[in-house]
């Protein structure tokens, strides 16, 4: 069982990893840092907003409209966070 917890674990890892990359990429691409039409990067670009959109589209349906300000990435790393945090206090039960 305990190795169940560090799966899990894991993969809130590589989920936190996800989301930050793809925070910090929107933010070179939106200054013109990075540009969209070169092959390497629209590919990792699409590629993570595949993976992220099956975990921001209800997110983005719950939180309202605020402009040009997207919070989503936030709201995600806070329900990791809190999954993390519940997996932590309550690890005596993969034992």
């Amino acid at each position: 069982m305990q190795s169940l917890f560090q799966i899990l674990m894991l993969l809130l890892g590589v989920a936190r990893f996800f989301i930050f990359a793809h925070f910090i990429m929107s933010w070179l691409i939106n200054f013109q840092v990075l540009n969209i039409r070169q092959p390497l990067v629209s590919q990792i670009w699409y590629g993570l907003q595949r993976i992220l959109d099956p975990v921001y589209a209800p997110i983005r349906r719950i939180l309202p409209n605020m402009g040009g300000i997207d919070l989503t990435p936030i709201v995600a790393l806070l329900g990791i966070e809190v999954i993390r945090i519940v997996l932590v206090n309550n690890i005596a039960l993969f034992y």
